[in-house]
């Protein structure tokens, strides 16, 4: 397993799924757990302990929203990079920006990289070209990926001109 990905709750799976879809098209190993930090802290840090102790992992994806602390709390008991995907939850008021920035005002030595809200997308992706400064699979399926998606708009934008 490469990636963890983490969800706060079980409502948050379904914005999550997609970090997933990803990172299977890029061949790429990952797991999902669902964990809250805040009710459930102890379990997070044992299934934190558990990854660590992993051969292969290198990075976790964490998605959250409201208060949004599950990404930095990883990100306190590992040196693992995290990934931060704020969620707009059914539940708030303010259309995800207090998981955002919650997310994005993390304290000094304890980072969280942040992506926009419920974009578990491009937190995958950033992922991807993270991991693949190690592994040239990686780095060959992602330039062929990003090869395509520029033919793509090329294509599209010839409709116009």
């Amino acid at each position: 397993m490469k990636v963890a990905i983490f969800c706060g709750s079980i409502s948050d799976k379904s914005t999550m799924k997609i970090a997933e879809e990803v990172l299977n098209k890029f061949n790429i190993n990952n797991q999902t757990y669902v964990i809250s930090a805040h009710r459930l802290p102890d379990i997070l840090s044992n299934t934190i302990k558990k990854i660590e102790s992993k051969k292969g992992m290198e990075l976790i994806i964490a998605g959250a929203g409201l208060s949004a602390h599950l990404p930095g709390i990883i990100s306190s008991k590992t040196i693992l990079p995290v990934i931060g995907v704020p969620i707009h939850s059914h539940n708030g008021l303010l259309g995800g920006l207090d998981a955002l920035f919650s997310m994005i005002q993390m304290p000094k030595d304890v980072p969280v990289a942040t992506v926009g809200i419920n974009n578990a997308y491009n937190a995958a992706l950033l992922a991807i070209h993270i991991l693949s400064i190690k592994y040239n699979e990686i780095k060959k399926l992602l330039l062929k990926f990003r090869m395509e998606r520029r033919e793509r708009l090329v294509n599209e934008m010839k409709k116009y001109f």
